[in-house]
């Protein structure tokens, strides 16, 4: 089985720069159609619902950057782990903080797509 670990993590990392330059083409590729976004408050997101909110304005990432991240490979699945420094303006507060997160990717139809995210914030 080909290790597929550094790729999801290659492409993770370009998710998480469309997300800060608000590029939808992007997320529309790369976001599957029933993804389950958990965000560190405990909202939940579908692929439309964050897409939409970045697009309105209520919610604008300026900034999200990985580190510490590792993949366990599962064939047709990979499950992304790290931590994540975000930079973020929700309804008009700017917000920056640490998570740790849990990320899934999915291999459907020849394609990667994330299908979960869930993420908790780091104590400060």
């Amino acid at each position: 089985m080909a290790d597929n670990g550094q790729t999801i993590i290659d492409l993770d990392r370009k998710r998480m720069q469309a997300m800060a330059a608000k590029d939808v083409a992007t997320l529309e590729t790369l976001l599957a159609d029933d993804l389950i976004y958990a965000h560190s408050s405990a909202r939940l997101d579908t692929k439309r619902s964050l897409i939409d909110a970045m697009v309105s304005g209520a919610t604008v990432y300026t900034g999200v950057e990985p580190s510490e991240v590792k993949a366990q490979d599962l064939g047709d699945a990979v499950v992304l782990t790290g931590i994540a420094q975000i930079k973020v303006t929700a309804n008009g507060s700017p917000l920056a903080f640490g998570v740790r997160f849990t990320d899934v990717y999915a291999k459907r139809n020849g394609r990667w797509q994330m299908v979960t995210w869930q993420s908790t914030r780091l104590p400060t």
